[in-house]
């Protein structure tokens, strides 16, 4: 077993993790890309500076929604792209305890997450536009990219790049044991050792063996040999992938799909594009289904509290995974095809049965007949019987199948109704190939 492999195995059975983007974006509330979308210079994004004092900011109310969604690790943006630290750093000027908030923010996300059993991750953009030795005039995304008062001012990077390394230091050894370090991004030829990348990681592991990290450094994850800074894990957004994510040698690599409420990560008063709690659970699924997580966002307020849509969206995934979760904790893709109603997630001889359209007639299942021990609706664990329907004998292509049936012509839960199947030999989980 590689030594990604061993250090993702807690990653893998956790499988839904809580996403939280919050910072001074939250005032003007027009998403975390504010700063980039309309031009605003340091002296314009100032003003929320000088305001950010969120008198609600209650992260045990957060960490209370996060276990109650079912979700078992979190990940904060300790830095987002426009510099401003959440946390307390000796290196700048621009956080939260020279705010109105007059605190470390950090700190206590950390201990209420952790009081909660959560495992606790930190987000750190590579990005920062508020630090006069990040590149501005001509960067793609940058503020200042068009405007010239910048295009001669004299820069030096590898003084930002000590910066970032400070302060990951700052993270990774003022707050405990750290389980996920979550970077973003690299982009053109901002990447890999552009940012000492090689010497940051083994920074990062000579402070927190055990951590894990996305594969936003740079690299190539997916290579036979991967670079030092690859990653753990890969990180796709906004996207569930068609398949799993397999290296070159085929095995299987850890991957965790980020992917927002609504239309943005942070704070947008006026973005009301909900997914359903139905989305939300049936995207989970399918990532679990193709051996990956999870990890959904919310964007608090100004004030410091998730948005009430948010919240009751968390509830009632919670409540369907209070009741389905053990098809999801520790499950991982089945070595059987996709089938017509819906997806199959398994871990060792159980085999779930995530069945989202109830079509006509019992359920079939493909290629199981003679291996299925027992059926249970995993809701609430009554009894399903298997049995051959008298008007499919004559189908000679499906003797291998096995059937189900439910009575009536809903399915007796709309969002996903898991049939749990103790089978009598045990499945290869593709999982396991690692």
């Amino acid at each position: 077993m590689n030594k990604r492999w061993e250090r993702t195995e807690w990653f893998r059975e956790a499988r839904f993790g809580m996403f939280i983007h919050w910072g001074l974006y939250a005032i003007p509330a027009r998403g975390e890309w504010v700063r980039s979308f309309e031009k605003l210079s340091n002296e314009a994004y100032e003003p929320y500076f000088r305001e950010f004092n969120p008198d609600r900011y209650d992260p045990r109310a957060w960490a209370k929604a996060a276990k109650a969604a079912g979700q078992q690790y979190a990940v904060l943006t300790t830095k987002h792209h426009d510099g401003f630290c959440l946390f307390e750093s000796e290196f700048t000027d621009y956080k939260a305890s020279n705010s109105p908030a007059q605190r470390d923010l950090i700190k206590e996300y950390v201990e209420a997450f952790r009081d909660e059993g959560l495992k606790v991750g930190f987000y750190y953009s590579l990005i920062d536009w508020h630090h006069d030795d990040y590149p501005a005039y001509g960067d793609r995304i940058h503020p200042m990219r068009d405007n010239e008062a910048y295009q001669n001012r004299p820069i030096q990077f590898e003084r930002y790049v000590d910066y970032l390394h400070a302060q990951v230091k700052e993270l990774l050894t003022n707050y405990g044991e750290i389980d996920v370090m979550w970077f973003d991004f690299s982009y053109d030829d901002m990447t890999g050792e552009k940012w000492r990348a090689t010497e940051l990681v083994n920074l990062i592991r000579s402070l927190q063996p055990n951590i894990i990290i996305d594969n936003r450094l740079g690299g190539h994850i997916k290579a036979a040999e991967p670079e030092v800074y690859a990653g753990d894990f890969y990180s796709p957004e906004q996207i569930l992938p068609p398949g799993g994510i397999v290296d070159e040698n085929g095995l299987n690599v850890p991957w965790e799909a980020c992917i927002t409420l609504n239309d943005n990560w942070g704070y947008h008063a006026m973005d009301h594009a909900y997914k359903s709690p139905k989305q939300v659970v049936r995207a989970l699924v399918e990532c679990i289904s193709k051996n990956g997580n999870l990890l959904l966002n919310v964007g608090p307020d100004a004030r410091g509290e998730i948005p009430s849509q948010s919240l009751e969206i968390l509830t009632a995934v919670g409540e369907w995974m209070r009741r389905n979760g053990e098809s999801i904790y520790g499950c991982g893709a089945a070595d059987l095809p996709k089938p017509e109603w819906g997806r199959y997630t398994q871990k060792g001889n159980m085999l779930y049965a995530h069945v989202l359209d109830r079509g006509i007639g019992p359920i079939y299942f493909q290629g199981l007949k003679g291996r299925i021990k027992k059926a249970r609706l995993l809701a609430d664990g009554s009894e399903l019987k298997i049995s051959m329907p008298w008007m499919a004998e004559q189908y000679s292509d499906i003797d291998s199948g096995a059937f189900i049936h439910l009575i009536g012509a809903e399915l007796p839960d709309d969002m996903d109704t898991v049939i749990a199947l103790e089978l009598v030999t045990e499945v290869i989980n593709v999982e396991s190939r690692s």
